[in-house]
């Protein structure tokens, strides 16, 4: 059938050329001969040509009748604006009914409090109440504008002076909310086509900073050096282009999902051998590490100077709100006009910048408190080295004692099920309040989930045994067969 076609159409096409050749057989164009498949060919591209501009033909719609209409409507199922709510989700956290200093009370029971980041134990500190009282007074509660629009109170200024000066800076820039600190300061440095090398284990406002710069992340494995190391020699090994573009790196002093403490001394090394700069996160190293609280740099005896950038929430050591960055007077003149956290957002309310001003002074005037915080940390350390089925993984100088299984299910969403149990069971039985890692879908940290315990200095040592003696027993009865 097919060769049939193929021949009737060849014989059309010789008909048609013979038809043409005899009436063009002398027919000359600009020295070309004019035959009858020229013609043809010449017929057919302008039919294609016509096919293809043509306007492609479609029926009239007819309209729906109403009755279709109803019928669409009762069958169509909205897209859901969330994730299934799951069993998990559903749970009521414990409800605090008092400050949430070292003891507070929960569902009308007094507890002991490891669940709250209050490190000096500065919650309901007389000095820092009646400062705020007074800001109170004065200003009202809040500033009701940004600090580039009439939000600027001098308690701000003086808050910035006092931070500058105590960590030994030539400034300081106040932020109205903690977590907002870094993601924004971060944004307001990294742009497109940056390079950021960061640790995998920094919490979810670092993560959030992370990609709100936009530009080129890698990640280096959980504060390992050789790791960061190799990322770096990887990026800058034959790369002149890399040597063109800013490079940052961004690690925190003490990690919030592990406890662990950043070598600052091999990060300034790694620094200035390849040529970094360091954006250093301290909200729960700051006024607790160092011999006066001064942070990372003088724990490891580093100058403040070397580190570009440092930024720290005021949530934890100083019980205070917001946080601040400091850094030489170019990153923080920067910030005040670039960076969205302080551009946009009201200013931080007038009294809990005084109770910054009162927590440092508090600092500074106390250093036995930092004493008195160290060594609750290393008896907690004792009560809890041989807890069964748990083990510390946080460094020794952390006030965030963090414990991990020490068998994994192999499964997190597992391994949290039987510390949610933990937890539960110290709450309800012997009135210790402790909390597991819960962290959000969003959170790309992929470190092991764990119990935190806050340590603070306003803890006694029956507080101390109290929690060890009851995780000690709880975790022996939940863990029973895990073990």
């Amino acid at each position: 059938m097919a060769a049939a076609v193929i021949s009737m159409t060849t014989a059309a096409l010789d008909w048609v050329s013979v038809v043409f050749d005899a009436p063009l057989a002398r027919a000359v164009v600009f020295g070309v001969h004019i035959d009858g498949h020229l013609v043809v060919e010449v017929l057919l591209i302008a039919v294609i040509l016509f096919q293809l501009t043509r306007k492609s033909y479609k029926p009239p719609k007819k309209p729906l009748t109403e009755k279709e209409i109803d019928d669409l409507c009762e069958e169509w199922v909205p897209e859901s604006l969330h994730p299934p709510i799951t069993e998990e989700m559903k749970v009521e956290p414990p409800t605090l009914e008092s400050a949430a200093g070292p003891h507070t009370v929960i569902d009308g029971k007094k507890v002991v409090n490891f669940a709250s980041a209050n490190y000096l134990g500065l919650i309901g500190n007389d000095k820092i109440i009646d400062s705020c009282v007074a800001s109170l007074e004065k200003y009202g509660v809040g500033s009701c504008g940004p600090r580039g629009f009439y939000g600027t109170i001098d308690v701000h200024l003086d808050c910035e002076t006092r931070i500058a000066k105590f960590m030994g800076t030539p400034d300081s820039i106040l932020y109205s909310y903690g977590i907002s600190t870094i993601f924004s300061v971060i944004p307001a440095f990294c742009k497109k086509g940056d390079i950021i090398v960061a640790d995998e284990g920094v919490h979810w406002g670092v993560q959030n900073g992370l990609y709100l710069s936009r530009s080129t992340v890698v990640y280096f494995k959980h504060n390992d050096m050789t790791s960061l190391e190799g990322t770096l020699e990887k990026l800058t090994r034959g790369n002149r282009q890399a040597e063109k573009i800013r490079r940052y790196i961004v690690v925190e002093a003490l990690y919030q999902n592990s406890g662990q403490v950043a070598p600052l001394n091999e990060i300034m090394r790694l620094k200035e051998k390849y040529r970094f700069r360091v954006i250093l996160e301290e909200s729960h190293s700051f006024g607790v590490l160092g011999n006066t609280g001064r942070g990372l740099a003088e724990h490891y005896g580093v100058s403040i100077e070397k580190i570009d950038i440092i930024t720290a929430g005021m949530g934890n050591a100083l019980a205070t709100d917001g946080g601040f960055c400091i850094g030489s007077a170019r990153v923080v003149d920067h910030q005040r006009l670039s960076s969205s956290g302080y551009v946009f957002s009201a200013s931080l309310p007038p009294y809990l910048a005084s109770a910054a001003v009162a927590a440092v002074n508090y600092l500074e005037d106390n250093p036995t408190v930092l004493t008195t915080l160290r060594s609750n940390v290393s008896l907690l350390w004792k009560g809890l080295s041989d807890i069964p089925g748990l083990t510390i993984a946080s460094d020794p100088s952390s006030p965030l004692v963090f414990l991990k299984l020490k068998k994994s299910t192999s499964s997190s969403k597992c391994d949290l099920e039987l510390l949610n149990k933990i937890a539960e069971k110290a709450l309800r039985e012997d009135s210790v309040f402790v909390v597991s890692t819960k962290r959000s879908v969003l959170d790309k940290c992929h470190l092991p989930v764990g119990i935190r315990l806050f340590v603070s200095a306003g803890h006694t040592v029956s507080d101390i045994k109290k929690v060890s003696d009851s995780l000690r027993r709880v975790a022996a009865l939940v863990l029973a067969e895990h073990i």
